[in-house]
C-alpha cells in the first residue's frame, strides 16, 4: 500500500517537477481503484462527458502519485491515494487518509489529462490547450498590452498557435495561485523567452521551452511549454530547479 510519503524526500530535496499524461483509453473500465469519497463523488455527477472527464482527472492524478513514490499501479495502491478538492478547488492528495507532502496540478482536453507533481511548498500549475482560430475579442479582453503587442508580430498563419501557448500559460499560472478565472487575466504577462521560428518549425519537437510569468502583485513564476501536434501543455512552478521530467507508468 501507499502507506508513506518517506520515498518523497529526493524529490524534495532536487526540487524537481515532474509530470504525466494519460488519455481516457488509459483508464481501468472498473471504479475499485477510487476510494469511497471519490466513489461517492462520482456518483453524484449526473452527465456522461462530465464523469469521463473527472475519472480521467482522478485517474492520471493516482498514476502521477503512484509514479513518484515508486509504488505499484494495483487496485489497493491507487485507492489508498485521495485527491480531495481545497476551498479553491485545487486538488490535493491524501494518502491513507494523511496530507501527502507534495503539490499537485491537473487539466484534461479532448480526452486527454495531464498531472503535474512536485513538493508541497511549491507553487504549481499545469494545462493543457488545443491549437484553435480564436476572435480578435478574445485577444483584446484577455491579454496585456505586451502580449497584444507580441502577438502582432506573429504572422496570422501562426497566431492560434502562440495565442494557445500565452493562454495555456496564463491557466497554469491562475492554478498555481490557486485562482482559477476569478482573477482578471490581464494581471498576468507571459514572456516567451525561448520562442522564435524554430517553435513554430517542427510542432513535434518535444523538447521543453522556457517562459516565464510576471503578476502585478510582483510575483514571478518560471514555466516551460510543449507543443505536440496540435496540443500545447504549459507548466508553472516556483522554485523549480529543472525543467519538468516525464513519468511513467511501466516498468
Amino acid at each position: 500500500m501507499l502507506s508513506s510519503c518517506q520515498n518523497l524526500k529526493p524529490l524534495l530535496k532536487r526540487r524537481e517537477v515532474h509530470w504525466l499524461q494519460q488519455s481516457v483509453a488509459d483508464v481501468a473500465l472498473s471504479d475499485d481503484w477510487l476510494s469511497a469519497a471519490e466513489a461517492t463523488q462520482l456518483q453524484k455527477l449526473r452527465f456522461p462527458r462530465r464523469r469521463a472527464d473527472w475519472r480521467l482527472g482522478r485517474w492520471a492524478a493516482k498514476c502521477a502519485v503512484a509514479a513518484c513514490l515508486k509504488k505499484p499501479f494495483d487496485t489497493r495502491s491507487l485507492r489508498d491515494v485521495e485527491i480531495r478538492s481545497a476551498s479553491s478547488g485545487a486538488p490535493e492528495v491524501f494518502i491513507a487518509a494523511q496530507p501527502a507532502d507534495l503539490s499537485i496540478s491537473l487539466s484534461h482536453r479532448d480526452g486527454l489529462a495531464i498531472c503535474a507533481v512536485g513538493p508541497s511548498d511549491m507553487a504549481l500549475g499545469c494545462d493543457l490547450e488545443i491549437i484553435e482560430p480564436r476572435c480578435d475579442a478574445f485577444v483584446t479582453d484577455y491579454f496585456t498590452a505586451e502580449e497584444q503587442a507580441l502577438i502582432e508580430l506573429v504572422p496570422a498563419v501562426d497566431r492560434p498557435q502562440i495565442l494557445a501557448l500565452l493562454w495555456s500559460a496564463k491557466e497554469s499560472t491562475l492554478k498555481a495561485l490557486r485562482v482559477g478565472l476569478t482573477l482578471d487575466t490581464r494581471s498576468l504577462t507571459v514572456y516567451l523567452t525561448d520562442y522564435g521560428a524554430a517553435a513554430v518549425a517542427d510542432p513535434n519537437v518535444k523538447d521543453w521551452r522556457s517562459l516565464q510569468i510576471r503578476c502585478n502583485t510582483g510575483k514571478v513564476f518560471d514555466g516551460w511549454w510543449q507543443q505536440e501536434g496540435n496540443l500545447i501543455r504549459t507548466l508553472v512552478a516556483t522554485a523549480a530547479s529543472s525543467r519538468p521530467i516525464q513519468l511513467v507508468t511501466e516498468p
